[in-house]
């Protein structure tokens, strides 16, 4: 037998398959893990067999497999086409597109099962011998800890980790060795698996559904059982019961015998929506995400590959998952932009979703309150079936939401962080027992420090952005490459001691609340503050316990969480991310403004928000208002047509980065007009006006992590020759990228 093997070295010159010959006492699989000589020295490689044929047209003898590394094979067959398609789609190596679905652990033998000591009684001498063998004549333990070993042992069942055994006895190890080497006990390992704790494990009860989300689940239903990749979008208001539609259609799929897989934004960041999974679920769920460590992650793979599970929960890797008999894939907050890898290959996890469904027959649900542009277009012409949930659950009302336009605070002689709107509601909302969360999509205390002699801001020398300063520590800090220094008390330009702090963020929203009001508690949630890895587990339960009344945060706390004594939320500053250049900004602010008010009012006490802006009248803030996404849709459709951007077009963005400003600048525009020429020699004369723009210029931040930016803006109509066009352009930025380290962008999700 021959296998195809493809090595696993991630280099373009050896992304291919190589024949090797299968020795015949070998039993080899598809999708196996092996180690395979390589090379004119013969190195020892590992790779994956990614195919098994009688016989080779090779002319010349072929080196044998040396050995399986993996039992089992680490790459069901339907993996092995998904990273095919990866591979052509992402224009990555096909060696990339593998490693997507195998944890790192499980490469260069770093993986290891956890192996747990066990000890039992010997079955030479019943339990009362043993004990009564540890007496002396006056019926006292000879050795008082080592009788308190068996005798624990005996109650327990006979056998017991010494882990256990040390926590029930505290000092008890020495006992247990000597209990060893007397006989008494016989000791064995034991493969355990580390099993995450991400999220307490909710109260489930039976929940009868309404009549809109009976119908959503009835359709889902439908669609699992056609079997056809059908793809539906889930459109709730937030606190409508998506999660509940969720759960039913899973326990369809369990009750047919088949298994689903769901998607959520940061999983880290929504325990309780994981905690509901766990307590439906129970061992048949198994959880994927970063914040997992190296063990924990192998073996959460190892149990879902091993069939142990029938229900993975992820991040957005988790589509990968090796997962068999798969019906259903779930993404929850579907418009999230954490669903589009940042790192090579740069894939998207709903676009691999649609791709996984459509070959394996499993129905795709997508879901949220503010649905993406595209998905939301996609179902209003067919391509998606649209179910709707437009009211909350036991017909709760959706939170007031009042805007304060913060110019008349200004004028009215009011130069603080809050609004006298604001102020009143929370003082309403605190006397009454109640709680509030407070969102400033900025960490630290002030946006940028500034000299007020001769406006230098103080800048990362890293990166072309201001620092941001940080007053727990006192230190400038830089968000983007993470470097930090303290804050000068004179101006590195002028010399002179004038130097002030500008803008806010969250550190001082903290400050100014805990000013007007003394007594009051609070958490504040951000980056700074959520480092360590059950840290934001642990204060979204100490917030649900009423140990805080007001949360402060960033968008972190924006989705997925639901505290029914929350009645008020403060938006600090709504104008923060309307002024990014971005065509989605819109978007995105509706959709966060939108997503942050749903977090009020969402059990049986009624809800208020209070927007400060500046825009009073931006449409994003205009529709979060009156909580209108379908007038906010037609709006920004109608604004993307005029200004021909997607889904009516296709965008791409490829970024130059180099040490040398200049020298980068001068290969950037030199590159981006040899691309040019090469697009319209493709589309010819009767297709030169489907690119509408072609445009070289610095990247918004110029500089990044001691790299200089430089951009083509590229904008095609999207017309039969567009594939042609995306892959003439992956071909160049393939060509270049040692060159230049170019990086093609498809829609990019971040224009900075």
């Amino acid at each position: 037998m021959i296998a195809e093997i493809i090595i696993d070295i991630a280099h373009a010159n050896v992304d291919k398959l190589y024949s090797y010959h299968v020795p015949t006492d070998m039993r080899l699989a598809l999708g196996q893990h092996v180690l395979v000589p390589f090379g004119q020295g013969n190195s020892p490689k590992e790779g994956f067999v990614l195919a098994l044929s009688e016989q080779t047209d090779a002319s010349f003898p072929l080196k044998d497999v040396l050995r399986i590394i993996e039992p089992y094979p680490v790459l069901l067959p339907e993996q092995i086409e998904l990273a095919y398609w990866v591979q052509k789609n992402y224009h990555c190596l096909l060696v990339d597109a593998l490693r997507l679905m195998i944890p790192a652990q499980l490469r260069g033998g770093r993986g290891h099962e956890k192996i747990e000591r066990i000890v039992a009684l010997s079955d030479a001498m019943p339990p009362d011998g043993m004990l009564a063998a540890l007496l002396d004549k006056s019926g006292k333990p000879r050795a008082q800890r080592q009788y308190e070993v068996v005798r624990l042992l005996a109650q327990s069942g006979l056998k017991m980790s010494i882990s256990d055994i040390k926590a029930f006895l505290p000092g008890s190890g020495a006992a247990v060795s000597a209990l060893i080497k007397r006989g008494f006990l016989v000791e064995y390992g034991h493969v355990t698996f580390r099993r995450p704790c991400v999220g307490e494990t909710a109260q489930d009860h039976p929940v009868c559904l309404n009549e809109k989300q009976q119908a959503a689940v009835d359709a889902t239903i439908k669609a699992i059982e056609r079997s056809d990749g059908s793809t539906l979008l889930l459109h709730g208001v937030t606190g409508s019961g998506k999660t509940e539609v969720y759960l039913h259609c899973i326990e369809h799929c369990l009750r047919m015998g088949r298994n689903a897989i769901v998607l959520v934004p940061e999983i880290s960041l929504t325990p309780q929506t994981v905690g509901r999974f766990r307590a439906r679920f129970s061992d048949d769920i198994a959880v994927l995400h970063s914040r997992l460590s190296a063990g924990e992650r192998f073996d959460e793979w190892r149990r879902i590959r091993l069939g142990q599970v029938r229900v993975v929960v992820g991040a957005r890797s988790a589509i990968f998952a090796p997962i068999e008999k798969l019906a259903l894939v779930i993404i929850d907050e579907e418009h999230e932009s954490s669903y589009q890898s940042e790192t090579t290959p740069r894939y998207h996890a709903t676009e691999v979703a649609l791709h996984r469904a459509a070959k394996t027959g499993a129905a795709l649900l997508l879901g949220s309150a503010t649905p993406s542009l595209l998905s939301y277009f996609r179902a209003t012409n067919g391509r998606y079936e649209l179910l709707e949930l437009p009211d909350r659950v036991m017909q709760r009302p959706l939170p007031e939401v009042e805007i304060v336009d913060m110019r008349e605070e200004f004028l009215g002689g009011n130069n603080g962080i809050f609004s006298a709107r604001l102020k009143d509601r929370l003082s309403e909302c605190l006397s009454a027992g109640q709680q509030a969360i407070l969102f400033m999509n900025r960490r630290g205390y002030s946006t940028f420090v500034s000299c007020r002699a001769c406006g230098t801001v103080i800048q990362c020398p890293n990166c072309d952005i201001s620092m941001t300063y940080h007053k727990n520590d006192a230190r400038l800090r830089c968000h983007f490459c993470g470097a930090s220094m303290p804050v000068p008390s004179r101006c590195p330009t002028c010399g002179r001691a004038f130097i002030k702090y500008f803008g806010i963020g969250t550190e001082q929203v903290e400050e100014q609340l805990r000013m007007l009001f003394p007594n009051v508690k609070t958490l504040r949630m951000d980056t700074d503050t959520m480092r360590k890895k059950e840290a934001f587990d642990a204060a979204l339960h100490a917030f649900s316990r009423g140990e805080a009344q007001v949360l402060i945060g960033t968008q972190m706390i924006a989705k997925g969480h639901d505290f029914p004594n929350v009645t008020l939320v403060g938006v600090v500053a709504a104008d923060a991310t309307l002024c990014i250049p971005d065509y989605r900004s819109t978007e995105r602010t509706f959709q966060l403004l939108t997503q942050v008010a749903g977090r009020a009012g969402r059990d049986t006490l009624p809800g208020r928000v209070v927007i400060q802006t500046y825009s009073p009248n931006h449409p994003a803030i205009r529709f979060a208002k009156s909580h209108d996404y379908k007038g906010f849709f037609r709006y920004e459709l109608a604004e993307r047509r005029k200004a021909l951007f997607p889904p009516y077009t296709l965008f791409l963005r490829l970024l130059f980065s180099g040490a040398e400003e200049e020298a980068l600048a001068e290969q950037g525009e030199r590159y981006g007009r040899a691309l040019e020429e090469e697009i319209l020699r493709l589309l010819g004369d009767d297709g030169k006006n489907d690119l509408l723009l072609l445009s070289c210029a610095p990247a918004p931040i110029r500089k990044k992590q001691g790299s200089y930016r430089y951009q083509v803006l590229i904008k095609l109509l999207r017309t039969k020759r567009t594939a042609d066009v995306l892959k003439l352009v992956y071909d160049f930025e393939a060509a270049h990228r040692n060159e230049l380290f170019a990086m093609l962008e498809v829609n990019p999700q971040d224009m900075l």
